[in-house]
């Protein structure tokens, strides 16, 4: 039996018999929690990313209340996954519905199927429905006034936006990752952020054992001064390395409000290319793999080490390509409109009284630092993601976002973990760390301003890579590069479209 028709049946069925369904409100017991005393969200972005981390996840706390859905989207099947049904297949087990979307001829998102999920997640439970959807997030925090935060997983190029607007109308922020795309919008969110009586947090933050076990052996001395960072992955999994915007695409799809999605930017030409998980390789856009996921990795060492902004950032990008039996290329422009194919970038941060100068390194699409031999010692070679900490007296190797820490060469490192301690440490959940920060009114531990530094070095990157093979240097208080005028013209957007510009 369908939703639908399940739904028609019970309504029958209480006319009939009288019988009806005791809200859970009237039931109250063990785990019951009042309406008045959940937290009142809004989900702005109602792609596969929100129903992989909201639909699925969040809508059944019994202490969180969604009353709101946005999305420039209202209900389409054309979005980009990484299957065609996984998300499918997640929904029907979470609402128990085996049949959910059964019509379905592809991946399908949208504002409307947002508030469709949650609201018979709701009923099932017996709790408060009415969910409301809204195009334009910025109606919707006009309309809301009794709301307590907004989860803001939309394309890179809106966080910014949608970050400041809530914490100004004193709404938390919980944002995914970036803070913003641009440093210009990474300062002013900051600023919101440090002026609202509502939290910020980054839902890129985590608080794991093996984060801490890590900053205990660094400060046990494992590998004596730490002097470089380094971090890689493998992606990008989506186009990069495009050399012109396109002049001409298919229709803008039936009830997608094109130009509300492009936010900030200004008019271009619809094409599906730049919308939902592909966006991410377009500056315009996208952050690249570095604000795909730096920021859950990186984030890591910056606070282990406590790493401020970077004095200088270089960056070598490459989109070569090779084709045929001799493996010519065709070429490796710098295109000033996509992230390159593959990349390493280097900031430097400064010195601080407690250690000296920190070098730290990213690569992705398939670069790799140099294998240490420590690695070829024990017959082994570098993952294809990873993070490698450098300091002058050893190295520790770990999984990309600094799990699973390992003393190199191997052979130290039994010996070492049983002479180390590591101190207790909270086990707060990021989940229940952002939602207690609501609750109580305090600062969460994954806020913006926690990130700040390493949000502003990842939008720095973006920089660097469209002035590449030149040391940029950045004087972080005025806000500018000392040595390089055409990096300058894109500390923020050249352009903001009408209604959408930030002070």
């Amino acid at each position: 039996m369908s939703a639908i028709d399940r739904r028609t049946f019970l309504t029958g069925l209480t006319v009939a018999t009288g019988w009806t369904i005791v809200p859970r409100r009237v039931l109250g017991g063990q785990g019951y929690v009042a309406p008045s005393d959940m937290i009142r969200l809004a989900q702005v972005g109602c792609g596969t990313q929100a129903q992989r981390q909201v639909n699925t996840g969040l809508v059944e706390r019994p202490d969180v209340q969604f009353v709101a859905v946005v999305d420039p989207n209202r209900d389409t099947q054309n979005y980009v996954d990484w299957s065609r049904f996984e998300n499918r297949d997640r929904i029907r087990k979470f609402l128990g519905e085996p049949e959910w979307g059964a019509a379905d001829k592809g991946i399908r998102a949208g504002r409307e199927v947002a508030k469709e999920i949650m609201e018979l997640y709701y009923r099932k439970q017996q709790r408060p429905g009415g969910i409301r959807s809204y195009e334009d997030f910025r109606e919707m925090l006009e309309k809301e006034s009794d709301l307590q935060g907004v989860i803001n997983i939309t394309p890179d190029h809106q966080h910014g936006s949608i970050n400041i607007a809530a914490l100004k109308k004193g709404k938390a922020a919980i944002s995914h990752k970036p803070v913003a795309s641009v440093v210009y919008e990474v300062r002013r969110t900051l600023d919101a952020a440090r002026g609202s009586k509502a939290p910020s947090h980054l839902l890129a933050y985590s608080n794991n054992a093996d984060r801490h076990t890590l900053a205990a052996w660094i400060k046990a001395g494992a590998i004596g001064t730490v002097r470089e960072v380094h971090n890689w992955s493998n992606r990008p999994f989506w186009p990069q390395g495009m050399q012109a915007y396109h002049t001409s695409g298919p229709p803008v799809p039936d009830g997608f409000n094109w130009a509300l999605w492009q936010g900030p930017e200004p008019e271009r030409v619809y094409h599906p290319s730049y919308t939902f998980a592909v966006y991410r390789g377009w500056y315009a856009y996208g952050t690249g793999c570095l604000g795909d996921m730096g920021h859950y990795s990186l984030w890591q060492p910056y606070r282990i080490l406590n790493l401020g902004v970077p004095e200088f950032v270089e960056a070598r990008p490459n989109n070569e390509a090779f084709v045929g039996e001799n493996n010519v290329s065709t070429g490796g422009r710098v295109s000033k409109v996509a992230f390159p194919r593959a990349s390493t970038v280097r900031w430097r941060h400064p010195a601080t009284a407690d250690r000296p100068a920190i070098d730290t390194f990213w690569y992705d699409g398939g670069m790799k630092p140099q294998t240490p031999e420590e690695i070829y010692s024990d017959g082994e070679d570098l993952d294809a993601e990873g993070m490698l900490i450098v300091g002058d007296k050893g190295k520790i190797l770990c999984d990309f976002r600094g799990d699973a820490p390992q003393l190199l060469p191997r052979s130290r490192h039994e010996a070492f973990v049983k002479s180390v301690t590591v101190p207790e440490f909270d086990t707060t959940s990021p989940e229940d760390e952002w939602i207690t920060a609501i609750k109580k009114g305090t600062k969460s531990k994954g806020s913006f301003e926690e990130v700040g530094a390493l949000a502003e070095a990842v939008a720095l990157a973006g920089i660097a890579l469209r002035v590449p093979y030149k040391r940029l240097l950045w004087n972080s208080a005025r806000m500018e590069f000392t040595n390089a005028p055409e990096a300058n013209a894109l500390v923020r957007r050249e352009q903001y479209r009408e209604g959408w510009t930030i002070t």
